[in-house]
């Protein structure tokens, strides 16, 4: 039986609640990679390019991992959602990568609203693919999109509600595929919950208003999901106490967009930069700072 193959990382962390009823509701067979790992950041290194940043290293190295495990590999291509919601590189190169290292045979879809492609299209596409109606593919894009959207809405009034405790309150202002990873963010925010810090999330606000809060720190700013990351920095002003920024090494986008917000913004922040040979007792050591001079137990 056919089986499609999901890499645990980029994409994954935006997309998987969609992909996932997709797939079961059109009854195609899934396989998703395990939390990246040492085995997966190790699989990811030896295939990379040096000038690639840690998290496209780590999704190269989840291919790796599923290559003998499925018959298909899932590699979007995603390239803008309009003219000033561009994405980065990697994300509309992907396809092309995978597919000059790969032997395996990839699934794709094409998202440019530039020129007329949608998700939607392109989840038709993969239902024809796989010889389904249309009426299978309409009903099943419609159930993936409405539990999409449930879960969606469901997570923001959960990061919604963390802007009223009582505790020491920090914006992770990150991508996903950062922030979730169990090899660049596990480790913080675990050290942080141990520390009873109340986490904020930059990617669980509504975008469209991240979006246009963004303008107040760069009115020229097109990368889709930098804006929505350094908007929920505007958004939560005055309601938080720091601003944690979390990037994978070396991240363009983030690097020129992260040292623009720090340079703009009043709030108390810290840049984590993470490599695969970072360690996390340094981190370690910047965060017990930080929480330091967040909660008054040293003068700056």
């Amino acid at each position: 039986m056919d089986k499609v193959g999901i890499p645990r990382s980029l994409f994954y962390y935006y997309y998987k609640d969609i992909w996932k009823v997709f797939f079961r509701e059109l009854g195609v067979s899934y396989v998703v990679s395990p939390n990246t790992n040492k085995e997966i950041v190790d699989r990811g290194m030896k295939i990379a390019g040096d000038e690639m940043c840690l998290a496209f290293k780590n999704y190269l190295g989840h291919v790796d991992y599923l290559k003998d495990k499925c018959t298909y590999i899932f590699v979007p291509r995603i390239c803008n959602y309009g003219s000033d919601n561009q994405m980065c590189t990697n994300f509309f190169a992907a396809y092309d990568i995978v597919n000059n290292l790969f032997d395996n045979k990839i699934i794709s879809y094409n998202i440019d609203l530039s020129e007329g492609f949608t998700l939607k299209k392109g989840l038709y596409d993969i239902g024809k693919f796989f010889k389904k109606n249309d009426s299978e593919i309409k009903k099943a894009y419609k159930i993936a999109l409405a539990e999409y959207e449930m879960i969606k809405m469901k997570d923001i009034e959960i990061n919604l509600r963390k802007l009223s405790s009582d505790k020491t309150k920090i914006l992770i202002v990150s991508h996903p595929y950062n922030i979730y990873d169990s090899m660049i963010g596990r480790d913080i925010i675990k050290y942080l919950k141990k520390e009873d810090v109340e986490i904020i999330y930059s990617d669980k606000f509504r975008e469209g208003v991240c979006a246009k809060l963004s303008k107040k720190i760069s009115p020229d700013l097109y990368f889709r999901y930098s804006k929505q990351n350094i908007g929920s920095i505007i958004y939560t002003s005055g309601k938080i106490d720091g601003v944690i920024f979390l990037t994978s090494f070396p991240c363009a986008p983030d690097s020129l967009v992260n040292e623009l917000a720090i340079r703009k913004i009043k709030i108390p922040n810290i840049n984590m930069v993470v490599d695969a040979s970072s360690s996390f007792t340094g981190m370690e050591t910047r965060l017990e700072s930080f929480l330091d001079v967040l909660r008054g137990n040293v003068n700056v």
